[in-house]
């Protein structure tokens, strides 16, 4: 399988901190770009700036509370640009909030994760998220 590239759309450096081990601990074989809010991810989703030789993701985690642009917001971008709308989106985020959840799937997220606090559960989510995105799923090819 090739390098996986995924982008991680999060503010939190915990949770920066947290995922980027999680993904390390089950070994798989991908590239993950970190941006800390809503505007840096449209900046590197439309490849502007510092994002200029950056590959577009073949998915993206996507936290809702951010700064600048929130996740539905990007979310929204995302789903209405030709170029990327068929990117699959997480949303993982801390919020279980019905109205995020709602708002979320309106805009066309692919799937809504509350991130666990404990570190064995998260690596569980995250060992579920490359089980189906990058092995059972049959994902479209992403433009370079």
């Amino acid at each position: 399988m090739n390098e996986i590239q995924i982008l991680l759309v999060e503010d939190n450096e915990g949770d920066i901190l947290l995922t980027l081990e999680a993904f390390k601990e089950i070994k798989v074989k991908n590239s993950i770009a970190v941006v800390k809010d809503g505007v840096e991810a449209i900046e590197f989703l439309k490849k502007q700036g510092q994002y200029a030789d950056r590959p577009i993701p073949n998915l993206i985690l996507l936290d809702i509370n951010m700064p600048k642009l929130n996740g539905i917001e990007v979310l929204d971008f995302i789903k209405r640009d030709e170029k990327l709308k068929t990117i699959p989106v997480v949303m993982l985020t801390t919020s279980s909030s019905e109205t995020d959840i709602s708002a979320c799937y309106d805009k066309s997220a692919n799937c809504f994760i509350t991130k666990p606090l404990d570190f064995g559960k998260f690596l569980t989510v995250v060992e579920a998220i490359e089980s189906f995105w990058f092995t059972i799923a049959q994902l479209p090819k992403t433009a370079v």
